[in-house]
């Protein structure tokens, strides 16, 4: 491709919403345009990236033995109906109506269409396990969409479905696919890390996130510094903490006049935050209804939100008033879990479960208990509840565990009969008996790879492309195209270099100056360039690495050598 006969509307303006890096240089490249809120058409340069994404992504799913196909962007609310997740999807899931009234939705996600594919078309356990997938288009209504394809309403994703008659085979599947997804992102050049994850509206029973390693990430991961083991802060553990420096307190109900926080209370009683008891309180939102909910933590340690909503079952948790608060029957600042109103609902952090010797609030205005033994407590709920903190002991090994910035852009999910079960998508097993399919679901985001590559590999002037996703290898850069000897060399090069299948584009513009092509080529990423200028007529020519900027010269004979042993 020349840049004479290529739509590459290049700009140095930063937008002005655009606050991360890959935001900024897709948009002054000319890769994308924004249309509305969370919505970005693909211009030439980015729809080229976008393609060798997925190509990478399809030849390595199609190794693994998938099986690609295309279902419909538009999906009948019906189905969704039959699976439970109408309702549960929330806001995000956008919902339409046709000229005869029918609902449908744009699709945010195709487990129920997926299911309704194979629903009576794989009736018997001879015909498993399958594994479909699709690359299309889907549409979330992001609340706040930002940071241009990281957080987008419109994008394109990955999403498979596997069907088995065994959980075993399922979960069999379920490591293929993270070995799968390993490959693809090793491809693609990405430093990535693999970490345990909440399953959220999806739904089963366990499910790993993939994760690329980056400061700009949304999502806080907790990592090992000895071992292995990586998680989603929604759902790390930790070892048990050591809790020291305990004071013996008598069983009492003691005057604390004015002292509401886990800081005043340590301080008025002379103990450590981790011998009280934090309450949280929430308004858990449900499917027809909302009530205020209580959790129950050490002093010292946080609420994690997610793992508080999936302990009460809730859509969502959210900020309980002042009013709420009342209404409830509590008092904000002296809530403990003896003496509660009877109908709050109460979840208690794992780690408390069989400790004594603590404080807590006693249900009353200015008032804790102190001696508090939760072997007293009888029907009480416990869960994982807590934030793990950096220097925390890791589950696995012990070791330190620490925070680090992802952005995911990879999701797997063993789903169990959660969608086949409620749409009635059966099979005859091998003693002749109906079962529901055993599922699992994977998904990749597509176009939001593009952002996350470049969030890892750019520099200040822009672009730092990795081979497997950049539009052209080479950018054949000639310094003063009105020089015919420059130019007609330049197109020899250009020529030959598309002959040995090196993706190169010929930077033939005559109006350019000469430093507004290098700008563009430092914008726009491509990894090496190679710069036709005044030395040619010395038998010389530049290549210069985008990922360094170092240039060296070169005999104009043993150009295309030299390129060839460089990209490998």
């Amino acid at each position: 491709m020349k840049f004479s006969r290529m739509f590459i509307p290049t700009t140095k303006e930063t937008p002005k919403d655009a606050s991360l890096p890959s935001h900024q240089y897709l948009v002054r490249g000319g890769y994308v345009n924004q249309v509305g809120a969370g919505i970005y058409n693909f211009m030439p340069l980015g729809k080229i990236v976008l393609d060798k994404i997925r190509s990478v992504v399809k030849s390595e799913l199609d190794d693994a033995g998938c099986n690609e196909v295309q279902l419909g962007f538009v999906t009948p609310l019906e189905l969704w109906k039959q699976s439970g997740r109408a309702t549960k999807m929330g806001l995000e899931m956008l919902r339409i109506k046709d000229r005869k009234n029918g609902e449908f939705v744009l699709s945010p996600t195709n487990e129920e269409a997926m299911v309704d594919m194979v629903k009576n078309r794989v009736t018997s356990y001879k015909d498993l396990p399958i594994n479909l997938y699709q690359i299309n288009t889907k549409f979330r209504d992001e609340a706040r969409p930002r940071f241009g394809l990281l957080r987008g309403r419109e994008f394109l994703m990955k999403d498979g479905y596997s069907f088995h008659e065994s959980e075993e085979d399922m979960i069999r599947e379920f490591h293929l696919m993270e070995e799968t997804y390993k490959k693809i992102f090793t491809r693609l050049g990405l430093d990535f890390r693999v970490v345990d994850a909440d399953s959220g509206a999806i739904g089963g029973t366990g499910s790993k996130e993939f994760h690329v390693l980056a400061q700009s990430g949304e999502d806080t991961i907790v990592v090992c510094k000895s071992c292995e083991y990586g998680a989603n802060i929604e759902a790390a553990t930790r070892q048990p903490k050591e809790v020291k420096g305990k004071r013996e307190k008598g069983k009492e109900k003691v005057l604390t006049p004015d002292v509401t926080s886990i800081e005043d209370v340590s301080k008025f009683l002379d103990v450590e935050p981790s011998q009280t008891i934090k309450a949280v309180i929430k308004k858990a939102v449900y499917e027809e209804t909302q009530k205020v909910v209580v959790f129950f933590v050490r002093g010292d340690d946080e609420l994690e939100e997610t793992k508080a909503t999936n302990a009460v079952n809730a859509l969502e948790l959210v900020d309980a008033s002042e009013d709420d608060i009342q209404d409830a029957g509590l008092k904000a600042g002296y809530v403990g879990m003896f003496g509660l109103p009877k109908d709050i609902v109460f979840v208690v952090d794992n780690e408390l479960k069989d400790e004594d010797n603590l404080i807590c609030g006693a249900n009353e205005e200015n008032y804790h208990l102190t001696g508090v033994d939760l072997k007293d407590l009888s029907d009480v709920k416990y869960d994982d509840l807590i934030a793990v903190q950096e220097g925390d002991k890791c589950s696995c090994c012990g070791g330190e565990l620490i925070h680090t910035k992802g952005i995911e852009v990879g999701h797997i999910f063993q789903l169990g009969t959660r969608y086949s079960a409620s749409m009635n998508a059966n099979f005859l097993d091998r003693n002749g008996k109906t079962q529901p399919f055993i599922m699992g679901t994977y998904g990749i985001g597509v176009s939001r790879l593009i952002s996350a590559i470049i969030e890892q590999h750019h520099d200040e002037k822009g672009i730092l492309w990795t081979k497997e996703s950049t539009p052209f290898m080479v950018d054949v850069i000639v310094s003063n195209a009105k020089n015919e000897d420059e130019l007609n060399f330049a197109n020899e090069i250009y020529e030959t270099l598309k002959k040995y299948k090196v993706e190169a584009i010929l930077d033939d513009r005559v109006d350019a100056r000469y430093g507004f092509k290098m700008g563009d080529f430092e914008l726009l990423g491509f990894p090496y360039g190679v710069i036709i200028g005044k030395k040619l007529v010395d038998g010389l020519v530049e290549i210069v690495d985008r990922k360094t900027l170092e240039k060296f010269e070169i005999k104009k004979e043993e150009l295309v050598g030299k390129i060839l042993e460089m990209i490998g």
